[in-house]
């Protein structure tokens, strides 16, 4: 496996071009947020704004749209049930993140098998949290594999693969991951990302970050990074890596690390990658 590092990071992040505007960094739509489980879809769609991505729309329960507005005016909201609007809003995007927050329901039955019929040959599509759950109850296909990034826990990789804990060897992993098609990022205390071609270990991690929510802020984050950055397996690798990196340098003052404070740093730590990026092509 390879071994991510901060060259992941200044591979992807560059200076904004001086002519652009909103949509020149991408078109993220996100779903999820049951009437419970609203704060998962809101922590996933803080990341994807402040990683950057350019216009942001979430789909979520009614309950969820004041919360939403008032910790985070850039993104749109609308409710989740299935209209012309929500299915025109989902056509328009260039990314879906479908899963944070969204439980078990018939209404998120409905949503994931939606989203899985709509998707297009141009769109990525990211699936985390209860929508990997009820993919695996479903029984779904993708009609895009190579376009599905899986971000499972070790559990949730346990339902769509059919293999305990223990078995969740390389190999074994990767020979589910072949059958899938689609990329997988395993969550654990080590990271690790099988993609088509290639599988990758994350040397990351802290402690400090096994709280509720940190695997929604990582899934906004790759979000945002599929929104914004042409090669997509390398925003991928960047996302995943500056997720940890950021909750490392948190917890050395920090005895626990919010996901919400992840964040929050993201526009600093972007901008001292990209002045990285620049002060090494400068040499």
């Amino acid at each position: 496996m390879k071994e991510l590092s901060q060259k992941n990071l200044t591979a992807v992040i560059h200076p904004r071009p001086q002519n652009s505007h909103k949509g020149t960094f991408g078109r993220a739509v996100l779903v999820g947020g049951n009437e419970t489980y609203g704060g998962a879809i809101i922590m996933s769609a803080e990341a994807a704004v402040k990683s950057g991505a350019g216009l942001v729309s979430v789909i979520t329960a009614e309950k969820n749209h004041s919360a939403l507005h008032a910790r985070l005016p850039e993104a749109m909201v609308l409710h989740w049930e299935l209209t012309q609007e929500t299915s025109d809003v989902l056509a328009s995007s260039d990314v879906i993140l479908i899963g944070p927050g969204l439980g078990l329901s018939k209404q998120g039955h409905d949503l994931l098998r939606e989203v899985l019929l709509k998707q297009k040959a141009s769109q990525w599509l990211i699936i985390d949290g209860s929508a990997i759950t009820l993919f695996a109850q479903m029984g779904c296909s993708l009609n895009y594999p190579k376009q599905v990034i899986f971000t499972p826990h070790q559990m949730e990789w346990q339902r769509l693969s059919g293999l305990s804990i223990v078995d969740q060897t390389k190999e074994n992993n990767q020979l589910f991951q072949k059958k899938l098609g689609a990329t997988i990022v395993l969550k654990s205390h080590r990271t690790e990302i099988y993609t088509p071609d290639e599988n990758y270990k994350n040397p990351l991690g802290t402690p400090a970050m096994a709280t509720g929510g940190m695997g929604d802020t990582l899934a906004g984050m790759i979000t945002g990074f599929l929104a914004q950055f042409q090669d997509k397996k390398a925003a991928l690798l960047a996302a995943v890596y500056l997720h940890s990196l950021i909750g490392e340098e948190l917890s050395k003052t920090c005895y626990v690390v919010l996901p919400t404070e992840i964040s929050k740093h993201l526009p600093q730590y972007m901008k001292y990658f990209e002045n990285l990026d620049r002060k090494t092509e400068e040499k």
